[in-house]
């Protein structure tokens, strides 16, 4: 069989649209496949990096541990078109700044959290987790 133009552009078209889509799938991961929700985690310390970009912001911040070593802690919040609805302004946190975040630590044992509760350095306690990300349910049913 044979493929007239039109029919062929539409194949191909077809064929780039499900390639892309599985990009984005593939980018996107679940909250299950990457943190454990049976292990909640709150870090204090000073943020070192600021990454407002999509698909999620990071924040990374230096925390001291029991021993008074400095370890840098990565934590994945929401969309930053979410976290702005939610009130949170891309200045609103810079270098130096002291926060205190409530989440939830990767299952590979890395400092990596995923956050949902920042309180920032101005005494505002926000959720920063993704919604629909099918993790645990924020303390006011945020999620």
């Amino acid at each position: 069989m044979k493929l007239t133009k039109p029919a062929w552009s539409g194949a191909f078209a077809v064929g780039v649209a499900l390639f892309l889509g599985g990009l984005s799938l593939e980018a996107h991961h679940s909250f299950a496949a990457q943190y454990d929700s049976n292990a909640p985690i709150t870090v204090e310390g000073q943020i070192t990096e600021v990454q407002w970009r999509n698909p999620h912001i990071y924040l990374f911040v230096d925390v001291e541990d029991e021993s008074g070593a400095v370890e840098n802690w990565a934590i994945e919040g929401g969309t930053p078109n979410n976290l702005f609805r939610r009130g949170w302004r891309k200045d609103d946190l810079k270098i130096g700044d002291s926060v205190r975040v409530e989440g939830f630590r990767a299952r590979d044992g890395s400092n990596l959290i995923n956050g949902r509760n920042v309180t920032m350095p101005d005494g505002r306690r926000v959720y920063g987790g993704s919604a629909n990300d099918r993790g645990p349910t924020g303390p006011r049913g945020n999620n």
